[in-house]
């Protein structure tokens, strides 16, 4: 169970929240506070693991009450909860584990509980060796800028990830998008996914790969009409990663 703080200076949303997270079995205790000011209060006096906030409160905004927290020495996992669809990119800047918009559904709130639950658990492997934690089961998505839009690109969408400097583009069947996450941070929170860093510069959905060409002098994986080249050092882990024992095939 996971003990949680709520923020929100609107009382009826406060007293929603605060019903919809008591109907999930892994809450445990919950604080209330009623501003950004309350909340830095409250932290002072208990831990907990986790921080729903909301974006517009009067004095101490919700991104200012996370970069606050943000400082601590053991920081709670930071949700927000808002009708604000456009501050997407400044909620993940701070880190946060997600972004849910108001009205809340249940459900949704059940899946940003288990972002924060499942790492939690991870940390203390009953039998004493650690495993990594699976994302497939949790289809992330990332705020990626449009135009003046904001748009979620979920990572199921994603065919391979290129990196460019401490940025990385998220290849899809509809495009690409920018998004400032090098592409060795994405590498670790998707592996357990089944993407393969191919490269220094690309990483891949193994699902995506239609061909392989692992020998020779330049040896590539293909994507459709794609190709991307494959580091020699790499060569055994991604055949590891993409070719079945009986060989030929992409997994």
């Amino acid at each position: 169970m996971i003990d949680v703080l709520i923020a929100d200076d609107e009382r009826p949303a406060l007293d929603e929240l605060e019903h919809l997270l008591r109907a999930d079995e892994r809450i445990g205790t919950i604080v209330r506070a009623g501003s950004g000011a309350e909340a830095i209060r409250a932290l002072s006096e208990r831990a907990v693991d986790a921080a729903f906030l909301d974006i517009h409160m009067p004095g101490l905004s919700g991104l200012d009450l996370a970069r606050a927290i943000s400082q601590f020495a053991v920081a709670p996992a930071i949700v927000f909860v808002t009708a604000d669809e456009a501050r997407a990119l400044e909620a993940f800047e701070v880190h946060a584990v997600d972004y849910l918009l108001k009205p809340l559904r249940p459900e949704r709130l059940r899946r940003a509980i288990e972002r924060i639950v499942r790492p939690a658990a991870a940390s203390v492997p009953p039998t004493g060796g650690s495993q990594p934690v699976s994302a497939s089961d949790d289809d992330e998505t990332l705020p990626v800028q449009v135009g003046s839009t904001i748009r979620l690109v979920r990572r199921s969408d994603v065919r391979y990830v290129q990196a460019q400097g401490d940025y990385s583009r998220l290849h899809t069947g509809q495009g690409s998008h920018l998004v400032r996450i090098p592409i060795s941070d994405l590498e670790q929170r998707w592996t357990g996914a089944g993407f393969v860093r191919v490269h220094r510069s690309f990483l891949v959905r193994g699902t995506s790969v239609t061909a392989l060409r692992l020998s020779g002098a330049e040896p590539n994986v293909a994507i459709g009409d794609i190709v991307l080249p494959v580091s020699r050092r790499l060569v055994a882990a991604v055949r590891e990663a993409l070719v079945r024992p009986e060989g030929g095939t992409p997994r």
